[in-house]
């Protein structure tokens, strides 16, 4: 808000600064200016560069108000106070001592290497699961002979595992004083973020949902519609994101509408559903565990492998049901062992999801190899056709060979 248009609100409708000391939920000596009769000269009420209101004074006075809360994206504290002078010719003094505010540092961790550590197997991480993703999101394209449901299902998973970890490189570069500025665009591009976060899980769903629908139902999944998986992958998170925009813009309209402090819960307006699809991909992977297990005891392997084959199946749907979300879906909040142990671990899990995504469905992917080992032996055959058909029409003819030729035949006749 203009300081000008602040001032007149403060001079007509609260020339004392209740509303700023309600604002700010702080209610000590500076309250007691509401009962000052105001005789003679006076200051009128007035707000500062830095935001602090200076109440309606009598002239020749020393005012004390709070400390700001947050400048600049430092935190002060707001048991201190700063202070002014209401001169006797009823102006205030354009100096303003704030030298009792002090900032509120953060507690320094303890160990300040393993976060930075953390902080770059994370950048490493999204780049490498960015160049994995783009490779198998090329594969899944140019691949048409590939193109069943699943591999469909498949690749809609990796493109939002890409335009997820795209934006994720975007709020990173993201300035700390635009953050804190909370501009537009800025919330749009967290917006669009979160969006594909929720597409992100959305598509684990389906991911599971199809598993579950071929394994423990055994229906048949050619009657299953392609179009239903798009609609809960792609359009059902369009009104959570909304529905938490819109909160966000009348409750929480700050720093960009990244992150969430203690006591704010307009998050869990998309937060909510991601753990209710987690929980069920959850139930999923226990039944789809299950009866691959019935299917191999009654097979004639021993048992060592058959639980091999189990647990093996089992770490290959862990990253594609999301289940590794849950796993550390809790922070310690501790800056301690547990804390460290936490940090490196989500920090690796999260950032090479999308690699391991793309290794266990694309390149591990056994009708991927066999299309990709297809293309290659074709393009190598069509080369070594090419070649033999160039080597053969540039040996050149001499006229010493067509002569002979001529003469042989002239003989002959």
């Amino acid at each position: 808000m203009d300081a000008t248009i602040f001032q007149i609100i403060m001079d007509e409708i609260d020339p004392n600064c209740s509303f700023f000391d309600a604002w700010h939920d702080t209610f000590n000596e500076s309250a007691s200016f509401s009962f000052v009769d105001f005789e003679g000269l006076y200051c009128n009420a007035t707000t500062d560069q830095i935001g602090t209101c200076w109440p309606k004074s009598n002239a020749g006075h020393l005012v004390e108000r709070p400390c700001p809360e947050v400048f600049n994206g430092v935190k002060y504290n707001t048991t201190r106070n700063a202070y002014r002078e209401c001169m006797e010719n009823g102006t205030w003094a354009s100096r303003i001592n704030y030298s009792q505010c002090e900032p509120i540092l953060e507690e320094k961790r303890k160990y300040p290497m393993h976060y930075k550590i953390a902080l770059i197997i994370n950048y490493l991480g999204h780049c490498i699961s960015v160049g994995a993703l783009a490779v198998a999101f090329l594969l899944f394209l140019c691949l048409r002979s590939i193109r069943c449901l699943r591999n469909i299902i498949h690749w809609n998973l990796i493109t939002t595992f890409i335009l997820r970890n795209v934006m994720w490189f975007l709020l990173q570069m993201i300035d700390h004083n635009i953050h804190e500025s909370n501009e537009p665009w800025c919330r749009l591009i967290t917006t669009i973020y979160n969006y594909f976060v929720v597409t992100n899980f959305f598509w684990m769903f389906v991911e599971g949902c199809y598993l579950h629908t071929a394994i423990v139902m055994t229906y048949s999944t050619d009657k299953l519609r392609k179009w239903v998986f798009l609609f809960i992958g792609w359009c059902i998170p369009c009104p959570i994101i909304v529905a938490w925009a819109v909160g966000k813009l009348y409750y929480e309209n700050e720093q960009c509408w990244f992150g969430k402090e203690p006591g704010k819960y307009i998050d869990y307006i998309y937060q909510g559903p991601v753990i209710l699809v987690l929980l069920i991909n959850f139930v999923f992977l226990f039944n789809i565990v299950r009866i691959l297990m019935t299917k191999l005891r009654a097979s004639t392997t021993s048992e060592t492998i058959q639980y091999r084959k189990a647990v093996k199946a089992t770490l290959v749907l862990l990253p594609l049901l999301g289940i590794t979300y849950m796993l550390f879906f809790v922070n310690p909040g501790e800056d301690d062992i547990s804390q460290i142990v936490f940090i490196y671990f989500n920090s690796f899990l999260q950032s090479f999801q999308g690699f391991f995504v793309s290794v266990f469905y694309c390149f591990l992917n056994g009708e991927v190899r066999s299309a990709v080992r297809k293309r290659w032996h074709r393009w190598q055959d069509n080369h070594a056709l090419r070649v033999r058909v160039a080597r053969a029409m540039s040996i050149p003819t001499s006229p010493t060979r067509i002569s002979f030729h001529s003469i042989k035949q002239t003989t002959a006749v």
